[in-house]
């Protein structure tokens, strides 16, 4: 795989003499990340991670192509085909992606490239662009505001029933497929997707009343074909694992499909005994042992008191986002916890960042505790805009959250929301079209770097604005 830059041809000079321009927000993005080498250097290190000859092989997406390119797929929010189409059809997005008169590639090599990096990767460069910005004088970290969000993961929402039926399904696809690479095939395995598929179906059907007198039985039925699936799967992984005499490439097919094969038995396995402990058993099965997709395994159940949506299935989101609209910190949270838990390290990671704790510290009342109110304090910011969560408000207090400073205060939080909002339809990141936690965690990095970039690139050309200003 080479990633080493290409030489400009004389193709692509001739095209910069005719006066073709990027417009104004892309080409202050390409101008910062010009003058920034150390951030294309550490994607580089990601694509030739595991490469003993990374000089050699194939042409691969170099660097610059690829930081460039997942940074436009998010601004833009287009999935892989639109981007590689829009790249290929327009002389301004290839300058800016640095392919210039290179052949575009297919979008699944720009699928490969963005999955070779790293989510620890995307963070440094998030940081590494905040410190920029302070250098530069765009930003002082004064204010900070903090809000808790959920990203969706790719997953229908979980039934049992449904959950059983994934289950039998891709077993029983993975088999067949088995099958189809073996010579001798794979031996005895019964096709139950029909019988699973009307199962789940009669299920979901059911009126209330039906529900209340064929509800176990259906449910029976179900996990016991679920059962026999399971069964027969492992054993057809048992009697693969004896076959010889396949070459290097079928050896490698079969390994891999018979891995595929013992691990959605296991989720199967996990699937029918919380089907069968929650509807047979009529026991409450704990939140941190349920399964709520075989598919995206790693995925949280939220509940964040939201009337139109009382639960939600991804991943909780802490961010953090300066008084010029950088978000300074972002995390991908496991589990729900609580928000009053995010006080103080946000405290310490804005202090390492800006070597000072902000004057003002804004949140919504979640992030209430008398604790992290003292913490604040302690730690020296000016005004800590946190409005008090349940109980009676002391005089003190009442008239604190009545000041003007207190509510100018909660009017800068309010526009986290805004925030939010604009990367959940801007970005793209209501929900997480990718596989697998890693992915996940890089997606929320890649529409946050988007975000920062564009922030960034706006502040440069208001600041290159009050030159011309004052040089006239």
């Amino acid at each position: 795989m080479r990633t080493a830059d290409s030489q400009i041809s004389f193709a692509d000079l001739e095209f910069i003499k005719q006066g073709v321009h990027l417009e104004p927000t892309l080409k202050a993005i390409a101008t910062f990340l010009d003058q920034h080498g150390a951030i294309v250097q550490r994607v580089r290190r990601d694509l030739v991670r595991g490469l003993k000859k990374p000089a050699t092989g194939r042409t691969g997406l170099t660097a610059q192509q690829a930081l460039r390119s997942m940074i436009l797929m998010r601004v833009k929010n287009w999935d892989y085909r639109e981007l590689r189409e829009r790249i290929a059809d327009g002389y301004t997005l290839r300058h800016f992606t640095d392919f210039n008169s290179q052949r575009v590639p297919q979008h699944d090599a720009f699928n490969r490239a963005f999955n070779r990096l790293t989510p620890g990767t995307l963070q440094a460069v998030n940081d590494a662009i905040i410190r920029a910005a302070v250098t530069l004088g765009l930003e002082d970290g004064t204010k900070l505001r903090v809000d808790t969000t959920v990203v969706e993961t790719d997953i229908h929402h979980p039934t049992d029933n449904t959950l059983l039926w994934d289950s039998v399904r891709v077993l029983t696809r993975l088999v067949r497929k088995l099958d189809t690479v073996l010579a001798a095939g794979v031996g005895a395995f019964t096709n139950r997707t029909r019988c699973a598929r009307r199962r789940m179906q009669e299920i979901q059907r059911m009126t209330a009343k039906e529900r209340h007198r064929q509800h176990v039985r259906k449910y029976r039925a179900l996990i016991r074909v679920t059962e026999q699936v399971v069964t027969e799967a492992r054993a057809v992984v048992q009697r693969t694992g004896r076959v010889r005499g396949l070459d290097l490439i079928t050896q490698t097919a079969v390994d891999a499909l018979r891995s595929e094969i013992a691990r959605h038995c296991e989720l199967g396995i996990r699937v029918v005994s919380q089907a069968s402990r929650r509807v047979l058993q009529g026991e409450q099965v704990p939140t941190g042992e349920k399964l709520y997709s075989i598919f995206e395994t790693h995925t949280d159940l939220i509940k964040r008191g939201k009337v139109l949506k009382p639960v939600e299935f991804g991943h909780k989101v802490f961010l953090a986002e300066s008084g010029r609209g950088l978000i300074t910190q972002y995390r991908v949270l496991s589990g729900n916890p609580a928000d009053q838990v995010h006080v103080k390290p946000s405290l310490d990671r804005h202090k390492a960042l800006f070597d000072s704790v902000p004057r003002l510290y804004s949140s919504d009342r979640g992030f209430f505790n008398e604790e992290n109110i003292q913490r604040c304090q302690t730690a020296g910011v000016g005004l800590t805009c946190i409005p008090q969560s349940g109980g009676k408000r002391n005089a003190k207090r009442e008239s604190f959250e009545k000041s003007r400073a207190f509510k100018r205060g909660q009017r800068f939080r309010a526009g986290i929301e805004g925030r939010i909002s604009v990367l959940f339809r801007g970005r793209g990141m209501k929900r997480a079209l990718v596989e697998g936690r890693d992915h996940f965690e890089l997606f929320v990095g890649a529409a946050v770097l988007a975000n920062n970039l564009m922030v960034l690139a706006a502040l440069l050309r208001g600041k290159a604005a009050r030159c011309r200003r004052l040089a006239a």
